[in-house]
């Protein structure tokens, strides 16, 4: 299956893109499961993993963890942000 994926502020800063393409292995079918395919990546990845305070959109509209990722889907994942 292959989809987008966007990283967005310090995200994007803690992992050195902005965005890529993937092909995801078998067995990645939710938001949950990418992010901690992408965090199993080590080093600066680890910004993905469980226990931090992480956001996802799944094509353009907020996603739980249990969201299902289809092939073409764009997955952004950016820190929560606050305004005033």
């Amino acid at each position: 299956m292959n989809i987008k994926v966007l990283y967005f502020a310090s995200l994007r800063d803690a992992v050195g893109r902005a965005e890529e393409s993937l092909e995801l292995p078998s067995g990645i079918s939710t938001v949950a499961d990418l992010r901690a395919f992408l965090a199993d990546r080590g080093d600066n990845w680890s910004a993905l993993g469980t226990g931090r305070n992480i956001r996802a959109a799944r094509n353009q509209r907020m996603a739980g963890p249990s969201e299902p990722v289809s092939p073409g889907d764009e997955i952004a994942f950016f820190p929560p942000v606050t305004g005033g």
